[in-house]
């Protein structure tokens, strides 16, 4: 597959396809979550990563942490699926990533890319 194609695959519209992301409407500073999704995880030592984050994650007094887990954190009934999105799981609601702020929209971004090596 060519490197275009496998951008596109990836990331169609320019939006990451393998993650899901939630807000916790303001519970705890860092109020957004990202779960990064699919097959990666043979890159990652067998770890999901998982991105925690506040409005402004690149700020000085801005949040932005890493984790990794050997699960899935979000999935719902033992599957690999997540809620859909609106609805509601110990993480926060799931939304859309053009919900997410422009600056998490990019650090998301960045990560996956990463990820995903598209860099």
């Amino acid at each position: 597959m060519t490197k275009t194609k496998r951008q596109e695959r990836l990331l169609p519209e320019g939006k990451p396809r393998w993650i899901r992301a939630y807000d916790n409407q303001g519970e705890t500073i860092d109020r957004y979550t990202i779960v990064f999704t699919g097959r990666y995880s043979h890159q990652t030592g067998g770890e999901h990563w998982v991105l925690g984050m506040s409005e402004h994650p690149t700020h000085p007094q801005g949040v932005g942490t890493h984790e990794s887990y050997r699960e899935i954190i979000d999935a719902v009934g033992g599957s690999w699926a997540g809620p859909s999105i609106g609805r509601k799981c110990h993480l926060g609601v799931r939304i859309a990533f053009d919900e997410l702020p422009e600056e998490c929209r990019r650090v998301v971004l960045n990560d996956y890319k990463e990820i995903w090596e598209l860099v």
